[in-house]
């Protein structure tokens, strides 16, 4: 990796279009679109394409636009290591029984490690609602337990449950969070139980804890398949909840019985149990 790159900024305030051609004309690198510029990057010198595109504009005022304006700015940047700052940015956490750590850091001894490296599943403890569901889980979670969770994501809840000794599914509606869920499994030496695309309706089964990060008007929408199956007094932890909502979503579970609720900035967890004492 050379030590410097070259920016180019191009920001027309009218053609637009023509600028875009034009640029992907002058060169073979990358080009960046934004709402008003375009950028272009390169370890090469791209003086040239500076000079070719205000030529261009300066014949465009001269023959169909006298005000069209197209400031274009290069600049000389140090080459960074933008992997490791971005591996610098991510830090272990530590919630309840867990330590959440990316690949890049070490496990601590007297924690259950879970490792997770970001990506696109929603997922990796620093979330107030992720961190809550963990904190539910070293709670309330014992060995043999069986347990899904729906919305799974990158499927750390369902993880740090199996490191526990439960016995667990996933679902989510969506198939890449299934996939990247499955890996994050393997790379923590577990298995999931089972796991599918699709609602938690998909099962025939009824479990003692079931799990729902997900948001709000979500969790309302889909609560009685939440509760269908969920064991009588067995245990639901429901997250993604935004405090102002709270109320909302517990007329929808008043059937239930409420064992915690834990609260974390704006974000709201509720720890039920099925059935009203």
């Amino acid at each position: 990796m050379d030590k410097f790159y070259y920016e180019l900024t191009v920001t027309p305030n009218n053609h637009y279009d023509l600028y875009l051609d034009l640029v992907s004309s002058l060169t073979t690198e990358a080009i960046e679109e934004l709402t008003n510029s375009i950028i272009v990057r390169s370890e090469e010198d791209i003086s040239d394409i500076k000079d070719g595109i205000d030529l261009y504009t300066k014949a465009i005022q001269e023959s169909m636009d006298d005000k069209l304006l197209c400031p274009t700015v290069l600049e000389k940047k140090e080459n960074k290591d933008w992997i490791q700052k971005y591996k610098d940015a991510v830090e272990p956490v530590s919630v309840g029984k867990f330590h959440i750590h990316p690949s890049w850091t070490p496990a601590i001894e007297d924690k259950i490690n879970i490792l997770i490296d970001p990506a696109l599943s929603f997922g990796s403890g620093h979330h107030e609602t992720t961190s809550s569901c963990l904190e539910a889980i070293s709670k309330y979670v014992k060995a043999d337990d069986t347990l899904i969770d729906v919305g799974s994501g990158s499927g750390i809840l369902a993880i740090g449950a199996t490191k526990v000794g439960a016995i667990c599914d996933i679902c989510d509606t969506d198939d890449f969070a299934v996939k990247d869920a499955l890996i994050n499994f393997a790379s923590n030496n577990v298995k999931a139980n089972d796991s599918w695309v699709g609602s938690a309706l998909t099962s025939n089964k009824v479990y003692d804890i079931v799990i729902a990060n997900i948001v709000a008007d979500v969790l309302i929408i889909i609560n009685k398949d939440l509760k269908k199956v969920l064991k009588k007094d067995g245990i639901l932890v429901l997250s993604g909840i935004l405090s102002v909502y709270k109320d909302k979503v517990l007329k929808r579970f008043k059937d239930c019985t409420v064992i915690e609720e834990i609260n974390k900035n704006e974000w709201t967890t509720l720890v039920l149990k099925k059935g009203n004492d």
